[in-house]
């Protein structure tokens, strides 16, 4: 291979999120480094420059061999601590008896499985100090944390009454800054609050159709660059109540295996049949796509009355971003219909804030349902349905979540209203571009720091969403413990929400970060 053929393959690479290794070998979390002939053949139709306007750069390294057995031995002498711990609890010799079923339980069929009862007492109960920390201030770029503390080993808690000044905030999921208490979004939602109150007790079809709803949703549509949009008082229930409405028996779902739980609950409730796709690998969905046409529904071998393609635009466990050229592609070509999940990535990529069809370059008409959230750019609470204005239409009267469902709270959508037209600028200013360029900038000044000092983060190099490798259980609570210590408040993450051999901490950068707090992180 001359030089410049080697280049241009590695550049191919690189362009489809896998970077070549040592001796060419391309790793990532889909393949292992010995199949790179079997790679070339799977990522060259990715290739194509007509698909990918610019570099797309994502890195999953594989977890390292010695890493892994050290892993699973910590896990293993976990397991057999907690078998001990419960001998004991049996012979009432263990002191903390909170973990051991009441007498008058006994009977009662269990809740949980056994090992999930297992995990919960004798692994989760060790770090659960690191979750659920109350805070007590706005999520800005910096909280106020109520201090707590522990006399059983973290099965209940005590407040101290001291409070922990300005905590960094690395944990929520502010990407633009607007979850703040001061500025024209609070001022705004406290004048509709006077005014309107805080709750509408009613649903859209009864008497909780207001004006500020109505102008919500031709604003959100505006900004999608859709014919109509909808919103929805909450973000989860967009996703598990709106595909049972859009499909139903007969129907095929081929979902990402990483895909959020709240698209898994909608495709489960829908009675559709659910394929799983590996995670954004386009051969894998290609498959089964390819097979559902050739052999149609089982038994019958009926075709499929519609075939909907689930994705998430990032995906908040990984950092990745959806490889959405390849899908709309492969969408075309087998006349399947795409819903686009833009919960993380609607105001976090692209120029002007609108998402993964804008950071590709692309065209909102080939994406069939656009959802989204406003719990986190926006700052607020809800969810978004855009699209033709026929399927918004069929939404309003099909819907569980439109129908049976409370109107979204007036001050929740005065923020939305307010933030969503400082990203566009109509406010007459360029605070909401310049939250978006500098989201960018410390999103990849974050991640690059991180790799010079040598961690393994995983993702793409634009993602907001950074997941930092800690690999082994005892790292994950000395993680989030030492960092508090340190003022700065993460997101610890482990099995069974992660694999076994993937625990991580979670970095969710924003653009209220000044790069003194970035660098304070990397400091400690």
């Amino acid at each position: 291979m001359t030089e410049s053929a080697g280049n241009k393959n590695e550049d191919c690479h690189a362009a489809n999120g896998v970077k070549p290794g040592r001796n060419g070998m391309v790793k990532n979390h889909h393949h292992h480094h010995h199949q790179y002939q079997k790679q070339e053949k799977v990522y060259h139709a990715a290739c194509n420059g007509e698909l990918y306007s610019r570099p797309f750069i994502e890195s999953f390294e594989e977890t390292p061999m010695l890493v892994a057995v050290l892993t699973y031995m910590g896990y293993g002498i976990l397991t057999i601590f907690g078998y001990l711990r419960d001998f004991m609890r049996e012979w009432k010799i263990e002191k903390c008896h909170i973990a051991r079923e009441r007498e008058e339980q006994k009977d009662f069929v269990s809740l949980y499985q056994d090992f999930e009862n297992f995990y919960t007492r004798n692994l989760y109960m060790r770090i659960r100090d690191s979750w659920n920390r109350p805070i007590c201030s706005a999520p800005g770029a910096t909280f106020d944390l109520v201090e707590r503390s522990s006399n059983d080993y973290n099965w209940t808690f005590e407040y101290t009454g001291r409070v922990v000044k300005d905590v960094i905030n690395l944990g929520s999921y502010n990407y633009l800054g607007f979850a703040e208490n001061t500025g024209a979004c609070a001022t705004a939602a406290g004048e509709v609050t006077v005014k309107f109150g805080v709750g509408v007790a009613s649903t859209r079809q009864e008497m909780g159709n207001l004006d500020k709803h109505e102008e919500l949703e031709k604003l959100a549509a505006s900004f999608l660059g859709v014919e109509s949009a909808m919103a929805f008082g909450m973000g989860f229930a967009t996703n598990s109540m709106n595909i049972p409405a859009l499909a139903g028996k007969g129907w095929l779902i081929l979902s990402d295996e990483l895909n959020h739980a709240s698209l898994v609950l909608g495709a489960r409730l829908s009675g559709s049949t659910i394929r799983v796709f590996k995670h954004n690998n386009m051969q894998s969905l290609e498959k089964l796509l390819r097979d559902a046409i050739a052999h149609g529904q089982p038994r019958t071998h009926r075709p499929w009355k519609k075939i909907l393609i689930l994705v998430e635009g990032i995906y908040s466990m990984e950092g990745s971003i959806i490889r959405l050229p390849e899908v709309i592609a492969l969408k075309k070509k087998y006349k399947a219909y795409l819903y686009l999940d833009e919960a993380h990535s609607i105001g976090a990529l692209g120029p002007n804030g609108r998402g993964v069809v804008e950071y590709f370059g692309l065209d909102p008409k080939d994406v069939d349902v656009m959802m989204g959230t406003f719990t986190k750019s926006f700052g607020a609470a809800g969810g978004y349905i855009g699209g033709r204005k026929d399927l918004i239409d069929y939404l309003r009267t099909h819907s569980h979540s439109a129908i049976y469902a409370t109107s979204m709270s007036l001050p929740v959508v005065e923020q939305i209203i307010t933030s969503m037209k400082c990203i566009m600028g109509k406010d007459g200013t360029t605070i909401g571009r310049s939250r978006i360029q500098r989201l960018a900038e410390n999103t990849v000044y974050f991640r690059r720091r991180l790799r010079e000092m040598g961690f393994i983060i995983y993702g793409n190099n634009d993602s907001p969403v950074v997941p930092m490798m800690l690999y082994m259980p005892a790292k994950i609570g000395a993680f989030g413990r030492e960092m508090l210590k340190r003022n700065i408040g993460v997101v610890v993450v482990g099995f069974p929400a992660t694999p076994i051999i993937e625990s991580r901490a979670r970095f969710c950068i924003s653009a209220a970060h000044t790069k003194e707090m970035l660098d304070r992180n990397m400091l400690t």
